[in-house]
């Protein structure tokens, strides 16, 4: 920790509870029975009902990988987080660190699982879209201090992970229980829905949902594609781990071995298109993209005898890494690349990066029906290669390792830093195109209870200028903030933390999402409910580059859709790249210097004359600003673009 940095511990719950009246309408279904999915902090089944087991049914996928015996680091227990008294609710003890709990609101009516998170602007409100393995809530978070739960469907079908696109919600639908009229029970091959459920959400009050898309394998995930140019249409990129359903079910649906059948519905994602105009016509443009080939596309389908659906196969266990090499121990043992379980597109950069269980993987997507490998990486520390996300330029990529799948304690005093982690990875460019080169890991750094389900999981960019930035869940581990600018250091400068659900046993809770969406952090609570917080300044991260931060709004943020994020030509924008050109070292001190000066002389600048002569100040320095360091490059075009300003 930075000696300046300040620290707030507390041991119970000092943190108020909003809890608000709620208008709440239940629509499109019943409320699912307790037996019929896992309630808040409720042991999960061990299969499907259908004997398909956790990993395909559930989401968290179980590797049973051992323990290494050996690993160059292990987690601290001097930490503040460390033995935190537990409890449901508000009742556990929190911990944090430059980061404050605003509100929290309770799981809602008939959630069973929070899962993922989405959210939209309408009508000057924002709205918070939270998934659960019962269907999803609509939150206002207008006020992040006071959250309102303003609507709850209840339609089951694990995950249930949701996106936002005007107004369509799509979620993804899993369970072999999910049902078409959203009822629960009696699910048969006639009434059975598994894949993309779609809703006309233009009333907020009354969700209808529109004819979905079934797929062969439902969907785990799911990722929406837009191509830049393009406004009547969208893409979704569906990944699926769970069991192939029966011919007679689905047609063109097929469990084969991929020496057999080249249609088989392993190896592959599903490719959907959505006409914007007619979204009830959806439908599948392209059934089994074919990205784990050898080839890296469809192109090499009719040699599927020679294997070459399966192209990324690797034995078990994985190889150890040599000692001194830094990424020691390796030797996990990985799921197979068959699958996979989350894809983060980034449309204006005409790339996807996907966490393909053994694989990470790097699409060419400006084609979205046709995605096509143009790289992928392996990690012996890896088993289970679980989501991605690119830093703003482009330049980098974490995938997370969900080892133990996320109901198993995977941040114990004996598990490697370097097990359950983020790795990151630099995109480097090549004559034969883009790789992805290993940088570091980073994973939370103190130890974690028996009692406590822990391991990277869901995060995005927090918006600052110069800066690489992620907030991230960690399922009971909490929410942490880090820095990977230097992908090879990543340090944490942020924190919230809450002891176990149950200190007496492992129940399953905890973050499966926290994300920063147009100033605020919301968090998506397995047992607990929905989470807002603040980061508040620190040496880590000051009010300067917090206030540049918040002015970046968004209207609809699905984080595995990433846009770039722009700045405003501001004065602050401007300052922030300066600080982090400063905290990068790479400005002479005269440079510095020259450009602070410039800078107040221009916002102080009043006459014609005296913002022309400014401006033209401005555009000399930014040619002090003369090095290619990515600080560098955002000074100077923040420099060029406020002079431009200035001299209007």
């Amino acid at each position: 920790m930075h000696p300046s940095t300040h620290r707030t511990t507390t041991t119970r719950p000092p943190g108020r509870l909003v809890v608000l009246a709620l208008s709440v309408l239940l629509v499109l279904g019943l409320a699912v029975p307790a037996a019929a999915l896992p309630t808040a902090g409720e042991d999960l089944p061990v299969d499907d009902g259908d004997g398909q087991p956790l990993d395909e049914s559930h989401g968290m996928e179980s590797i049973g990988a051992e323990e290494a015996a050996l690993a160059p680091e292990y987690p601290t227990t001097d930490d503040p987080r460390v033995g935190l008294p537990g409890g449901p609710g508000n009742t556990a003890g929190e911990a944090s660190l430059n980061m404050q709990r605003l509100a929290s609101m309770p799981l809602a009516p008939g959630a069973s699982t929070n899962s993922d998170l989405a959210f939209f602007e309408r009508d000057g409100r924002r709205y918070a879209v939270s998934g659960n393995y019962n269907g999803f809530n609509l939150y206002d978070v207008t006020d992040p201090a006071a959250p309102v739960h303003t609507t709850s469907v209840i339609c089951p079908g694990s995950q249930n992970d949701v996106s936002v696109h005007g107004n369509l919600l799509f979620m993804s639908v899993e369970s072999t229980g999910g049902k078409i009229d959203c009822t629960s029970g009696g699910a048969t091959a006639a009434n059975r829905f598994r894949g993309i459920r779609i809703w006309d959400i233009s009333d907020l009050t009354t969700p209808v949902q529109l004819p979905g898309v079934q797929t062969c394998r439902g969907s785990h995930t799911h990722t929406i594609v837009t191509k830049p140019g393009v406004e009547d249409t969208l893409w979704i990129y569906v990944s699926m781990t769970s069991s192939v359903r029966a011919a007679t079910e689905l047609a063109g649906c097929s469990s084969a071995s991929s020496l057999v059948d080249p249609n088989t519905s392993n190896f592959s994602i599903t490719v959907i298109e959505v006409p914007l105009a007619a979204p009830e016509t959806a439908a599948i443009v392209n059934r089994n993209a074919r990205i784990m080939s050898t080839c890296g596309d469809n192109s090499c389908e009719a040699d599927h005898a020679n294997g070459s659906l399966n192209g990324l196969a690797f034995p078990n266990p994985q190889p150890n890494y040599p000692e001194g090499s830094g990424r020691e121990p390796g030797g996990q043992n990985a799921s197979q690349t068959s699958a996979c379980h989350d894809i983060t597109a980034y449309p204006a950069i005409g790339l996807a990066a996907g966490a393909c269980q053994g694989d990470g993987l790097l699409l060419d997507i400006t084609d979205p029906p046709n995605p096509r490998r143009i790289a992928n990486v392996r990690d012996f520390n890896f088993a289970y290669w679980h989501s991605a996300t690119f830093n703003n330029d482009g330049t980098k990529v974490i995938f997370t390792d969900e080892w133990g799948g996320g109901s198993g304690a995977r941040c114990r005093a004996t598990d490697p830093l370097s097990w359950g982690a983020n790795a990151i990875f630099d995109i480097v460019q090549t004559p034969d195109g883009p790789t992805m080169e290993w940088r570091s890991y980073f994973k939370l750094p103190m130890v974690q209870t028996a009692q406590e389900n822990c391991v990277a999981h869901n995060g995005s960019l927090v918006p600052v200028p110069g800066r690489d930035i992620m907030v991230q869940a960690w399922y009971q581990g909490g929410t942490t903030v880090f820095d990977f600018t230097d992908s090879a250091n990543p340090v944490e400068i942020a924190y919230f933390d809450r002891g176990p659900v149950d200190p007496t046993r492992l129940l399953t809770g905890g973050f499966w999402s926290s994300y920063w969406w147009n100033g605020t952090i919301v968090g998506n609570e397995i047992a607990r409910g929905v989470d807002t917080f603040a980061l508040t300044p620190s040496a880590a991260l000051t009010q300067l580059e917090l206030d540049a931060a918040r002015q970046v709004v968004t209207s609809t943020t699905n984080v595995q859709h990433q846009q770039p994020i722009v700045w405003p030509t501001s004065y602050l924008t401007v300052r922030a790249w300066h600080a982090a050109a400063d905290r990068a070292g790479v400005l002479a001190a005269n440079t510095s210097a020259n450009v602070k000066k410039f800078v107040d002389r221009a916002e102080a600048a009043t006459s014609p004359a005296s913002r022309n002569n400014a401006a033209a100040q401005l555009r000399a320095v930014s040619n002090q600003v003369s090095g290619d360091s990515s600080q560098e490059v955002g000074l100077r075009n923040a420099l060029l673009a406020l002079a431009d300003v200035v001299a209007r």
